[in-house]
């Protein structure tokens, strides 16, 4: 009798249905756990997995709720382009692992990286920007915004004294990815980002490569940090997907207006997917990094060059240490033949996929200079370190001996 009466006293949590959604609750959890729990709303139906919300629209009990949603007088969902539940959800949580105030999600990393410049530039302003980034982010810089009247300066993102020498009075942004696709090159985030600060600039952080499990650019004074989700968050090379973290006031009043009526939002279902894979990205982002710093000393001590930020070789490795808590599992290295080896090397590796993809589960190896950084032309690939030798390896989850073998035996038909 007396254990049914303490049993009936007991009263569950009401909010436990809504605990992931509580950031007082939340930002008490360790990285891990935010990366499996921030963000989850349970619906009535109580699932222990994030409903998946496939709507384009929403129904209301009244005209007055609708004109109410639309005026901002109250919250609740209107359309899918401006806000859907499973994508919330997402948003949540990669802005509590990120230890930002708030996040939106887009349909692609380069809609993320896009959205972030181009909701805040104007005809008139200039931007600085690294010299080693992805091809995609260069031709953003030299195609799109040059057609709307902003201006760039791209200096070596390594070199703090070049930062400052870029600034022109007109100046409103930096943008930078550290480590740098696929030259591996740092940037100093807390001398960067604090410049920027002290000039009024707003400094945007590619941090795909690492994820907020690996660098979390905010900690160093980062004013935006945005993602190619389709990476290493999603992790399994399913879907696209894209996120841009930052303070409340920014994300509300500068990115979200441009983002709802421009239309770059990330599918429910897509964002769905993503969730799911944040749930392992702490255990596979660690297990892949570790794996990947084998991988690169095997190619290390075979004569090669290899450009990973763990490997005392690397010009930058304090720089890494002191931001970042592993280097990831990406890297590249070179091979002495230029394009007819590096392409040989390729084509004979029987376990390693060619793929212009980073952040599987698969292991993949891609030749930059014709793939990824191929719209650059030689002259801009050889400006940013791109050679024609060189190979991006990204390690996934098979175990490291086993790619050290398929490496070996590539190697040695490929004559390396």
């Amino acid at each position: 009798m007396l254990a049914r009466a303490a049993a009936a006293a007991y009263t569950a949590p009401a909010m436990k249905k809504t605990t992931g959604t509580d950031r007082s609750t939340v930002d008490k959890w360790r990285p891990a756990t935010r990366a499996v729990r921030a963000g989850t709303w349970r619906s009535e139906q109580g699932e222990t997995s994030e409903a998946l919300f496939l709507t384009s629209g929403y129904s209301y009990d009244d005209a007055e709720t609708v004109a109410a949603r639309f005026a901002g007088e109250q919250t609740g969902m209107q359309y899918s382009r401006f806000r859907n539940p499973t994508v919330q959800m997402l948003e949540q949580r990669i802005a509590a692992m990120e230890g930002a105030e708030a996040c939106l999600v887009q349909a692609s990393g380069m809609a993320a990286m896009t959205s972030s410049l181009l909701c805040m530039l104007s005809a008139g302003d200039h931007l600085v920007a690294a010299r080693a980034a992805f091809g995609s982010c260069r031709w953003i810089l030299d195609n799109v915004l040059s057609r709307f009247g902003i201006t760039h300066t791209v200096v070596d993102g390594t070199d703090n004294a070049a930062w400052e020498a870029a600034i022109q009075p007109n100046t409103k942004a930096f943008f930078f990815e550290t480590p740098a696709n696929p030259t591996m090159d740092l940037v100093d985030l807390e001398f960067v980002c604090g410049l920027a600060r002290s000039k009024g600039i707003v400094s945007v952080v590619d941090n795909a490569f690492a994820t907020p499990v690996l660098q979390r650019p905010l900690e160093f004074g980062a004013d935006v940090v945005a993602y190619s989700a389709t990476k290493l968050m999603d992790g399994q090379g399913r879907v696209m997907a894209g996120a841009v973290c930052g303070s409340a006031q920014w994300i509300n009043e500068v990115l979200s207006p441009f983002q709802r009526n421009t239309g770059p939002i990330c599918a429910p279902f897509n964002a769905w997917v993503v969730l799911k894979g944040l749930e392992t990205l702490d255990i596979r982002a660690r297990r892949q990094s570790e794996s990947a710093l084998g991988v690169a000393r095997f190619i290390e001590e075979r004569g090669l060059r290899v450009l990973h930020p763990w490997l005392p070789s690397h010009p930058q490795h304090n720089l890494a240490h002191k931001q970042m808590d592993a280097a990831g599992p990406i890297f590249a290295f070179e091979v002495p033949g230029g394009r007819q080896q590096a392409m040989a090397v390729c084509n004979a590796c029987e376990l390693i996929d060619i793929s212009n993809n980073i952040g599987d589960a698969k292991s993949l190896i891609c030749h930059p200079a014709t793939t990824t950084h191929h719209n650059m032309g030689a002259e801009g690939r050889a400006a940013a370190g791109v050679g024609e030798g060189m190979l991006r390896l990204n390690v996934g989850l098979e175990h490291p001996l086993d790619l050290i073998d398929d490496l070996t035996q590539a190697f040695d038909r490929a004559g390396v």
